[in-house]
Formats: structure tokens, C-alpha cells, sequence
């Protein structure tokens, strides 16, 4: 063993997603999930509505929005990663739960029913804020359809890459690097994946409730969801495929 790996700090299994302090009570955590998730649908959505004002070039539309999620996205898991762990997604707080549940300091049944009810309300919620700011109609059901087979494979894709890049980070002792790692990631599969990275079934729920550029048709839902659960499931075996030596090593 180096010298380097020698003073590396030892990272358990069940290490957190972020700084996740258990003196933080529920509620705070709670409250920064709902917030935050509304604050990343409310940039996701409006900034779609704003880049289709200005322009109509399609490209040009991806790239504003793609761009405005990437900083929107950033500040938030550096401001709120401290509280909740800033998840803003029920299939990282799965995945958290899943690879924790043997750790009595690990994410607990009762954060996750909490957790998740909290992040596909601050969606909703985010989704309307956002139809309100641009005068838009609050609540119209969007009827973007996404429910061809590429775009299911581009939401496994992602959301795997998404999952693999979280834990992968906290396996190596890298969290601090999360605001960056994930915005980048997430701007980049906006790019790369078929289906535009939605790699999250809150924010796919919260899209539905605006007929805008980053709607998704309500018929379209199950299958993004579904494909996001997969997703989450390939990305955590891929953790454990590539990170298990560093399991091993804190084990010694």
C-alpha cells in the first residue's frame, strides 16, 4: 500500500451520499428536498420556456436549457448538500437507502417515506412556479410524448451514469467534488442520451404538469419511471462491479 493510500481517509460501504449530519432533524431535511427539487424543476422548466421565447432554433433551446440546469443544478447540492444530502431524487435516495440498509447510521425507511413524497411535491410545485412566472397556463398537461423505445434506453443509460457517478464518488472519499461532478453529468447527457437525461422520476412527474419545451406527456410517465428504477439498479451494480476493491481494502 502507498504512502497516498495510507492517508487516505477509510470509506465504509454504507458512507453517506453527502454530508448528511444525523443531528440535522427530519423536518430540515424534508424541507430541503421539497425546496430544492422545486427550485431544479422550476430552472428546468422555465428555462426551456425562456430559450423558446428567444429563439427557434432547436439547438440553441437545448443548449440554454441544458446550461441553466447545469449552474442551477450545481448551487444547490452545494447549498443544500450539508442538510439533506441533496438528493432531489427518489431513485439516489433508494439507491442510498438499498446501500446503507445494513448501517443503523445509514438513510432509514422512515427519511425515504418522507424523502420522496417531499421531492415529487417540490416538483409539482416547481413545475407550477415556474408556468406562473413565464404567464403561462398553471396546470396544463403536457402532451410531449416520449414513449419510444431509443428514448427508454436513454433514460436507463442515464440514470445509471448517474448512480454510478454518486456513489462512485463516495466510494473514492471525492463528495466534495459532487456540485461540479453531478451538474457536469447532467449537462453532458442532456447531449448524449436520446431522451434528454431526465434520470429522475420526480422530475419526470413535475415535467408532466407543463404543456412547455421540457414537458413529458403524462402516458409517457410509467415508462420513464420505470426505466429511471432500472437505471438505478444497473448503476448501483456497476458500483459494485468496479468499487469492490475498496471495499475490500477498508475491510483489512
Amino acid at each position: 500500500m502507498s504512502a497516498i493510500d495510507e492517508a487516505r481517509p477509510e470509506v465504509t460501504e454504507a458512507e453517506p451520499l453527502a454530508a448528511e449530519p444525523s443531528a440535522v432533524p427530519l423536518l430540515n431535511r424534508v424541507a430541503a428536498e421539497l425546496v430544492g427539487t422545486a427550485a431544479l424543476v422550476a430552472v428546468v422548466v422555465g428555462s426551456g420556456i425562456q430559450a423558446t421565447e428567444l429563439t427557434k432554433d432547436v439547438g440553441l433551446q437545448l443548449l440554454a436549457n441544458s446550461l441553466a440546469t447545469v449552474f442551477g443544478l450545481g448551487v444547490l447540492i452545494l447549498l443544500l448538500g450539508p442538510v439533506s444530502g441533496a438528493h432531489f431524487n427518489p431513485v439516489v435516495t433508494l439507491a442510498e437507502w438499498w446501500s446503507g440498509r445494513k448501517d443503523p447510521q445509514g438513510l432509514g425507511g422512515r427519511e425515504v417515506a418522507a424523502y420522496v413524497p417531499a421531492q415529487i411535491a417540490g416538483a409539482i410545485g416547481g413545475a407550477i412556479l415556474a408556468d406562473a412566472m413565464f404567464g403561462e397556463q398553471l396546470v396544463k398537461w403536457s402532451t410531449h410524448d416520449r414513449s419510444a423505445g431509443h428514448l427508454l434506453l436513454g433514460e436507463v443509460v442515464a440514470t445509471a451514469g448517474l448512480v454510478l457517478l454518486i456513489f462512485g464518488l463516495a466510494k473514492t472519499d471525492h463528495l466534495r467534488f459532487a456540485p461540479v461532478a453531478v451538474a457536469s453529468y447532467i449537462g453532458s447527457a442532456y447531449w448524449f442520451t436520446s431522451s434528454t437525461s431526465f434520470a429522475n422520476p420526480a422530475v419526470s412527474i413535475g415535467r408532466a404538469f407543463t404543456d412547455t419545451f421540457a414537458g413529458i406527456a403524462p402516458s409517457s410517465l410509467p415508462g420513464f419511471i420505470g426505466m429511471q428504477l432500472v437505471g438505478g439498479i444497473v448503476g448501483l451494480a456497476l458500483v459494485v462491479l468496479i468499487f469492490t476493491h475498496r471495499t475490500k481494502a477498508t475491510a483489512k
